[in-house]
């Protein structure tokens, strides 16, 4: 208990801490089996993100509440990594804790003809949560300065332009009251290769096997430095990135959900006040 507490106790500023720094990005700089702000153990982390449900529950729903009495605040969390990485796994296990009718959560595959022609950001926009909602992208717009960047699916002169347009996006989402948390799942090729293997050792997990992860993986060095520019030519004020070490999965979990926690408190939604004499509808109903 002595050591959960500890644990607890560091994880305050965890936005701050695993927060990117404007300027240049080396990620290999940043260690992917790090547990930053979380000085406990697996089994420790485990349970400290179980703890966390009613708190983070409790702040969804006054968000969610005030949106349906009028506000305009909502929040999306970007998921971005290699694959493995553990977008899926944040999803099961930190937005598992909260109220799914305040979630909305978008899957993006490869665009379809239609919405290519639509522009990159069009079906984004779509998906975007309405008020007092949390909106959670596994993967985004970043697909098309990621992706297009290393498989030159589009000419360099259009993906380059790309990053100005994701950088106006986000300004006008956080104009319109959209607080962006931005999150890099930090997993090394080694881990990758591990997971990878896992699928291909377990029946049950076969079907979560794409042997395109193989010809994506030889094409690490590439995707790396796509990374790097989109990092760091989209990490502004309005929408930082935050690195997240995603080797040790419970720490990974914990951490993306404490971010999004610390996120919902800054924002310190409160309960609507009631529009009606609570008082009479209490003699109403007693003599009912």
């Amino acid at each position: 208990m002595a050591k959960q507490k500890k644990a607890k106790a560091a994880a305050g500023g965890l936005l701050e801490q695993l927060r990117v720094p404007v300027g240049p990005v080396d990620l290999t700089t940043y260690d992917p089996g790090a547990t930053t702000g979380f000085a406990g153990t697996k089994d420790e982390g485990k349970a400290a993100l179980e703890t966390l449900g009613a708190e983070v529950s409790d702040w969804q729903e006054r968000l969610f509440a005030e949106g349906r009495k009028g506000g305009q605040r909502s929040v999306l969390l970007v998921l971005q990594g290699m694959d493995t990485s553990g977008k899926g796994g944040v999803i099961r296990h930190g937005a598992g804790l909260m109220d799914p009718q305040g979630l909305k959560i978008t899957s993006f595959k490869a665009p379809t003809p239609a919405e290519k022609r639509r522009g990159f950001l069009w079906r984004i926009r779509q998906a975007t949560p309405g008020p007092g909602m949390i909106g959670i992208f596994d993967r985004s717009h970043y697909e098309d300065v990621l992706i297009a960047r290393v498989r030159n699916l589009v000419a360099p002169n259009v993906w380059d332009k790309r990053y100005d347009q994701i950088n106006d996006f986000e300004a006008e989402l956080a104009e319109s009251g959209v607080t962006v948390l931005k999150c890099y799942l930090h997993i090394s090729p080694e881990e990758q290769k591990i997971r990878l293997e896992e699928r291909l050792d377990n029946p049950t997990k076969h079907w979560k096997y794409n042997p395109g992860d193989v010809d994506e993986r030889q094409l690490w060095p590439d995707y790396m430095d796509a990374y790097h520019a989109a990092i760091e030519r989209c990490n502004g004020p309005q929408a930082p990135w935050f690195v997240i070490p995603s080797d040790r999965k419970w720490y990974r979990n914990w951490a993306v959900t404490t971010l999004l926690l610390e996120t919902l408190k800054s924002l310190d939604p409160q309960w609507p006040t009631a529009d009606f004499d609570v008082a009479g509808e209490k003699k109403r109903l007693a003599a009912t």
